[in-house]
């Protein structure tokens, strides 16, 4: 392939699996990533350039330099209590820098782009399945901050007709590499799955259930968690899509079933001994009791085909994943 892809935030934890992916399928990547999150060891393949999104001259001579149609962004702050106490870093990274990358890409001929957006730009929904079309209303500056990107890209593709994007909603990522050679790596962790394997592997000795008195089955949120590698698959899915001529679009990507928080943390204990230090603590604001993605459209749209929609398969990926990092680092 003469065109190569680049990719922001690459050295991050789903960028990593996305570059692995698209490594396998022959093509050439370029990454450009600050490292204020990602690592460098996280980088399989491809090249590696330090830099920030929007730095304008950067950008423009990645893209010159490598003939960049395609660009997959995955650069931007991904933790929602942080976004609340400070806004500022959110609108910042998610929203402005993203806006100038955009821009940049737009100046030269970028035709794709790919958006890592969050299913937090559905707020807390009337519904407990949410599709495509259910109203906006983001409670957090993590929300809001990505949703101002996509109506940014929305207006921008409209007027730019060369220009097309897919902005990928997330629901609960988690697992890691089947193989084992990538997973998160976040210096603050805050999702559960994460947080239930850094207590497996003796890296805390408590974690919090944050409410147990929602109206759900057993009292605890539910939420959709879709494995790493699934994810990343969407991304070469949303590409291939938008190389054979697909128009500008929005989808969610998740299983359309939810799990709640204690059938995560009793499936841990299942697996690996019933004496994990499991509290329960008082709710936190903004948590909606449940939050599944419908996916109908992305499957019909490309072709997307889990492979593995399983809580067992994401929990011993992450498990495992945590282990081996927890040992490099002792």
């Amino acid at each position: 392939m003469s065109d190569k892809i680049l990719v922001t935030g690459g050295a991050g934890y789903i960028g990593s699996h996305v570059i692995k992916l698209l490594n396998k399928q022959n093509y050439e990547i370029v990454i450009l990533d600050n490292l204020s999150t990602g690592r460098k060891e996280s980088v399989l393949s491809g090249k590696l350039i330090v830099g920030d999104i929007c730095d304008n001259k950067l950008v423009s001579e990645i893209i010159k330099k490598n003939n960049i149609k395609s660009v997959l962004h995955f650069a931007g702050s991904i933790i929602v209590p942080e976004s609340v106490t400070n806004p500022i870093k959110y609108y910042q990274n998610n929203t402005i820098k993203s806006f100038e990358l955009i821009k940049t890409c737009v100046e030269n001929d970028v035709k794709n782009f790919i958006f890592s957006s969050t299913a937090a730009v559905y707020g807390i929904p009337e519904v407990a399945e949410v599709d495509e079309s259910t109203p906006l209303d983001p409670i957090n500056p993590y929300g809001r901050s990505k949703l101002m990107t996509e109506w940014a890209l929305e207006d921008i593709s409209r007027a730019n007709h060369a220009f097309n994007y897919v902005a990928l909603r997330y629901f609960n990522v988690a697992g890691a590499d089947i193989d084992n050679q990538l997973g998160q790596c976040t210096p603050i962790t805050t999702h559960l799955i994460k947080t239930v394997a850094e207590l497996i592997v003796g890296k805390r000795d408590k974690m919090f259930i944050f409410g147990d008195d929602y109206e759900t089955r057993d009292g605890t949120c539910i939420r959709d968690y879709i494995h790493v590698l699934d994810l990343a698959q969407a991304h070469l899915d949303a590409l291939t899509y938008l190389n054979n001529g697909g128009q500008s679009d929005v989808f969610n990507c998740g299983y359309g079933q939810g799990h709640t928080v204690k059938e995560v943390t009793d499936k841990m204990k299942e697996m690996y001994g019933s004496g994990l230090n499991i509290l329960i603590d008082k709710r936190r604001e903004g948590d909606p009791p449940c939050l599944i993605a419908k996916s109908e459209k992305i499957k019909k749209t490309f072709g997307w085909t889990p492979k593995y929609n399983d809580l067992n398969i994401i929990l011993k990926t992450a498990v495992d994943w945590e282990k081996k990092i927890n040992e490099q680092n002792k």
